[in-house]
């Protein structure tokens, strides 16, 4: 991401990396900074500091926590004349909290799988038969496929329940979790099929523009490895740009929202079970595949219009994570 911003800023501009500890985007970028803890009440000062010493005019938040406590300060951002790529506030925190995920989907027509926020609900469902085993426990502030399990059965339920509270209460998901003590936990039904990737592009002013997307053929630790573009003439083509037109004007986002789908490859019914409103870990497959976000959202925010090439991209080019890895690890040890 900070090899592409920087091609698309073409030499007028520099492209800063910021986390909380030593990054391998630290050595591709013109600088970086290791900032305060997301829930600090020094970051956002910080941050904004930051942006005034060195000129900058963009924030790109690429992790979950951060897009919140943003959201929650954009304005702040706006009157420095920093512009900050995250959606509003409703939007950032129902893709963040998958039960109210869930519920926005479903009263939006738009099909999840059906989800209990606390076993006692889970047990009664399967009792009533509207979910049968196995089923899915999951953090209902999910991320990188922490605390993600299958329990085949009740006694499997009850255990696996109560090791995702742990896996909550061991990482950093227990901040956004700390208000839901009791309802932190998802059992969720499970979907089998093909499983498919979308980067659902919006404009700045939340304007449907896109959909890319993938197939994944290979998965590890909640990140996909590897994967083809579907184009026109691929059979889940419509189905899944429709899909994603729809649940771009449910949700309004900003930039790129990065979705999860099983689809029910007898039916062809498409089913959601991830949403994130940020570039997420699948958008390299894009890019691969002639798509340029970085610099349509440098143009956006020059001139209000990005060239329609930005979003054009080759049916059924496969791609592979690998390169990417290796590359990021050879930098760190020659840094090293």
């Amino acid at each position: 991401m900070v090899d592409w911003f920087k091609k698309a800023l073409s030499g007028e501009g520099r492209v800063f990396a910021a986390n909380s500890a030593v990054s391998p985007a630290f050595f591709n970028a013109d600088g970086y900074v290791i900032t305060p803890l997301i829930y600090d009440g020094n970051y956002i000062p910080f941050l904004l500091d930051f942006c005034k010493k060195n000129d900058i005019d963009l924030i790109v938040p690429l992790f979950d926590i951060d897009l919140p406590v943003l959201a929650a300060h954009r304005e702040e951002f706006s009157k420095e004349g920093v512009f900050v790529l995250v959606s509003d506030r409703d939007t950032v925190n129902c893709c963040n909290d998958k039960y109210s995920m869930y519920l926005k989907l479903w009263r939006s027509g738009i099909r999840c799988p059906h989800t209990e926020i606390n076993l006692s609900q889970a047990e009664l469902s399967v009792k009533a038969m509207t979910m049968s085993y196995p089923v899915m426990v999951k953090p209902r502030f999910g991320m990188g496929s922490i605390g993600v399990s299958k329990a085949y059965n009740k006694k499997e339920l009850r255990v696996l329940y109560d090791i995702c509270r742990r896996s909550i209460e061991e990482s950093y998901l227990k901040y956004e979790s700390r208000p839901f003590t009791d309802e932190c936990v998802l059992i969720q039904e499970l979907r089998e099929g093909s499983e498919y990737g979308l980067d659902i592009v919006n404009d700045l002013e939340k304007n449907f523009v896109t959909v890319f997307i993938k197939k994944k053929l290979a998965m590890r630790a909640g990140e996909t490895d590897e994967a083809i573009i579907l184009g026109p003439c691929d059979r889940e083509y419509e189905i899944l740009r429709d899909l994603g037109e729809s649940i771009s004007k449910a949700f309004g986002h900003i930039g790129n929202m990065d979705v999860d789908v099983i689809m029910d490859n007898d039916n062809m019914c498409p089913y959601v079970i991830d949403m994130n409103a940020r570039f997420g870990g699948g958008y390299p497959f894009s890019h691969m595949a002639g798509a340029d976000l970085p610099r349509a959202v440098v143009q956006w925010l020059k001139t209000g219009r990005a060239d329609e090439d930005c979003f054009s991209v080759a049916a059924h080019t496969h791609a592979y994570k690998d390169m990417v890895i290796r590359k990021c690890l050879q930098t760190e040890t020659e840094f090293c």
